[in-house]
């Protein structure tokens, strides 16, 4: 018997008998076989099926090193990963297009989704905290496609995402005054500027004694904070029931106290309840996808028209409860820095427009014409 067709054969095994695959069982379900095995070969084939049914496969190494943000699997012998300098290529391979479906059917069915013919795509957070996309074949071309963003355990420090560059020499006082000034503000860019990482670092700077509530569609959010409530939201059942929306979770999370009220990602109606929240004295701060912050008005307008909210009503929410945008980039380098903040004011229509107060410098901070505008937020706070 092959290589291939012996862990085929334990693999069978394991799976009639219903037993955990403990490295026990698996070495037992070698040696029945009836091969004679060394322990090198048992303890390598044992740690290879081990991977293959309770870890992630040839994917565990990309996942266990620190740097690593995503892994992408195009097809069997296509894996992308990036560390944090963009999309690279690895030599990583599975042995066949069967062998990544039947990985992504598995951590599917560890985060209690369905994947397969009937439902070809899923997304859903494993259990440690990892976000996984999945789409199967037809709809995915040639191969399951299988994209894995890991969400690391601690948030990064001001001084920690200082020196990686995505903040100016010299920002951390005027960040921390903003925070601290309970300014309402969403922080945008596009996909993997960053955006969750620094709304997490933002949240650790609330005073410990604030209450953080957070609302997100995948619990991504890991703010160093002592006090912080998170609520996910949830998909309904195979039957259909049991559906838990974003906009259900803010609307719950008012009634929680909370002296900060986060959204995750403002992607869909939800956006119309948290503007709603910002005028009613309540301080919040969240994510949006936006190209620019000039941008970041008609994202919300299009947002709010979904959810029913005529173009006037929106904007004059807007402009009442909203302060300031942190936008996000992320160069060919793969470098990821704040490249402006931008504060909101209304043209002579009553529209909200947003106004550049700073931009990245490798220096510091540059002050834009909005300067004068969030000086009048923060204060002395920003020395």
């Amino acid at each position: 018997m092959s290589g291939a067709g012996l862990l085929d054969a334990v693999r069978q095994r394991l799976a009639q008998s219903g037993a955990e695959p403990t490295p026990a069982r698996v070495a037992a379900a070698l040696r029945a076989q009836g091969r004679l095995l060394g322990d090198a070969e048992v303890l390598g084939a044992a740690e290879e099926l081990r991977c293959e049914l309770i870890g992630t496969g040839p994917l565990e190494p990309l996942l266990a090193d620190p740097r690593v943000t995503d892994v992408l699997v195009c097809a069997p012998d296509r894996v992308w990963v990036d560390r944090g300098a963009g999309l690279e290529p690895t030599g990583v391979t599975f042995p066949d297009a069967a062998a990544v479906r039947r990985l992504a059917q598995r951590l599917a069915a560890v985060a209690g989704r369905r994947l397969d013919d009937a439902r070809p795509w899923v997304d859903a957070r494993l259990p440690d905290g990892t976000r996984m996309h999945a789409v199967l074949p037809p709809i995915a071309v040639g191969s399951t496609c299988l994209s894995l963003r890991v969400v690391r355990p601690r948030a990064f420090s001001v001084a920690e995402l200082t020196e990686a560059g995505t903040v100016p020499p010299g920002g951390e006082p005027l960040l921390r005054a903003l925070v601290e000034a309970q300014v309402s503000f969403l922080v945008s860019g596009g996909t993997g500027s960053g955006k969750t990482t620094l709304l997490s670092t933002l949240l650790g700077l609330v005073g410990g004694r604030e209450r953080i509530v957070v609302a997100e569609d995948s619990a991504e959010l890991r703010p160093d904070h002592p006090h912080v409530v998170r609520l996910e939201a949830r998909p309904p059942n195979q039957e259909g029931a049991g559906l838990v929306t974003l906009r259900d979770l803010v609307r719950q999370a008012l009634r929680m106290r909370p002296d900060r009220l986060v959204v995750g990602e403002v992607r869909g109606p939800e956006a119309v309840d948290l503007l709603a929240a910002l005028n009613t004295g309540h301080a919040g701060c969240g994510t949006v996808h936006a190209n620019t912050a000039a941008d970041v008005p008609a994202r919300l307008e299009a947002l709010g028209t979904s959810a029913g909210l005529d173009r006037a009503a929106l904007h004059s929410q807007l402009g009442a409860g909203l302060s300031a945008v942190l936008h996000l980039v992320r160069d060919r380098s793969g470098q990821r820095r704040i490249a402006e903040v931008h504060v909101l004011e209304r043209d002579r229509e009553g529209l909200v427009t947003t106004v550049p107060a700073l931009r990245w410098a490798a220096d510091g901070f540059a002050r834009e014409r909005g300067w004068g505008r969030l000086w009048s937020l923060i204060g002395d706070g920003a020395r």
